[in-house]
């Protein structure tokens, strides 16, 4: 028993002595697992948080959106380009006008002021065009407030007159309404009672004839014009001379001279001459 005790302390006395160390660090702690359940948990939680700020980012860059707010940043122009005075048509210069009036131009146009987003130049210019004695109209719109109009007149190249009204006949034949006093054109009268039709021609061949006698006569001023008789003048020697229409007043002003020296050779004065028929001429004298 006593060998047993011995041997026992033998060994233990064999044994390393102990040794204490002291820690310099943290000891590294062991992985923790977190289980699946609670990873879905957490993901889950996290979506719902960022829901509200993906949403409204979705809604504010969608398209219908981004339509709508350019169509309310247009709204807004439109109310406040409509409400400012200076995008009105004020000022209407219009050139090219010679007889008419700029004002009968501007007020025929409908544009005087009306705003410039509600202006047509076409339509204005077709308006003007309406105008007698007006061949051609342009508009032109300026932005922010600025038109120009510019036109042609037709010109007159006889002057009719009729039941007390005077009219400028254009080269085509039409009466238009006179605006001025023509002191060169032509005066063609006629002798009838009715009133001048709208949209009323002289026939050509008067109009013809009237500006072949002008022509070979530029001292004739007036003619007069009666319906199956044509055109004549007053012969400041103190007798009527009747020349019909058409083109051929050459050879009738030849065929009236040589009668009117025959008459005065024979001392007869005659009431009136015609030469309508250029092949059938007469007269009639005074006293008969």
């Amino acid at each position: 028993m006593r060998s047993k005790i011995v041997s026992r302390r033998r060994k233990l006395r064999k044994q390393p002595k102990m040794q204490h160390m002291k820690a310099s660090g943290a000891a590294a702690l062991p992985k923790i697992v977190v289980p699946r359940a609670a990873k879905k948990r957490r993901r889950r939680n996290q979506r719902r948080y960022r829901l509200p700020t993906e949403a409204i980012k979705k809604l504010v860059t969608s398209a219908r959106w981004l339509s709508l707010a350019l169509l309310s940043v247009c709204i807004w122009a439109f109310v406040m380009v409509g409400q400012d005075e200076s995008f009105y048509l004020t000022s209407i210069p219009v050139t090219g006008n010679k007889t008419i009036s700029s004002s009968d131009v501007v007020s025929k146009s409908g544009l005087a002021g009306i705003h410039i987003f509600g202006a047509d130049p076409n339509d204005a210019a077709a308006q003007i065009k309406q105008i007698p004695g007006v061949i051609s109209a342009t508009v032109v719109l300026e932005w922010p407030n600025k038109v120009d109009i510019q036109i042609a007149e037709d010109s007159p190249i006889a002057l009719w007159e009729q039941n007390g009204k005077s009219y400028w006949i254009n080269e085509n034949g039409l009466l238009i309404q006179s605006r001025s006093e023509s002191a060169d054109l032509l005066v063609i009268k006629a002798e009838v009672g009715e009133p001048v039709e709208e949209q009323a021609y002289v026939a050509q061949e008067v109009l013809v004839g009237a500006l072949k006698l002008r022509n070979l006569r530029p001292n004739i001023d007036r003619l007069y014009f009666k319906p199956g008789i044509g055109l004549s003048y007053q012969d400041g020697r103190g007798w009527r001379a009747y020349f019909g229409s058409g083109p051929d007043m050459e050879q009738k002003l030849v065929v009236y001279e040589t009668i009117v020296e025959d008459l005065l050779s024979r001392a007869v004065t005659p009431a009136y001459i015609s030469v309508r028929n250029q092949a059938k001429p007469y007269y009639m004298a005074n006293g008969n």
